[in-house]
């Protein structure tokens, strides 16, 4: 039975968020890659409401595509609005992707600009 990339994805996403629940003490850093950005959104599962986001079209360039440079500067501008929210921990989503290239760049920044995880 051929799978594609997607259903990949989608099995992982349901198998990671089994283990990792985001609450008000420690909320929930999720990540989402496309073809042309990437976005981070910080969410209270409690309630389920987005706390806090960023993206690549936040940085004010326009750009094809989004390199590792461009990640670790969402991921510092992310941390950055979580701090002034009051955020200071949150539990990392990779939300179904590898922990590798753009979304490790990402995790990087965030953790550079403060958060932990």
């Amino acid at each position: 039975m051929a799978t594609t990339k997607l259903d990949r994805r989608q099995r992982l996403k349901l198998h990671i968020r089994k283990r990792v629940k985001g609450s008000v003490e420690r909320p929930r850093l999720s990540v989402f890659r496309s073809n042309t950005a990437i976005y981070a959104q910080i969410i209270d599962d409690v309630k389920g409401v987005t706390l806090v986001s960023a993206s690549s079209h936040d940085l004010g360039e326009k750009r094809a595509n989004t390199n590792l440079g461009v990640a670790l500067e969402v991921g510092k501008k992310i941390a950055q609005k979580a701090q002034e929210a009051g955020i200071s921990a949150v539990v990392f989503d990779r939300n179904g992707y590898l922990y590798h290239g753009k979304v490790k760049a990402l995790a990087e920044g965030a953790r550079e600009g403060g958060l932990k995880f």
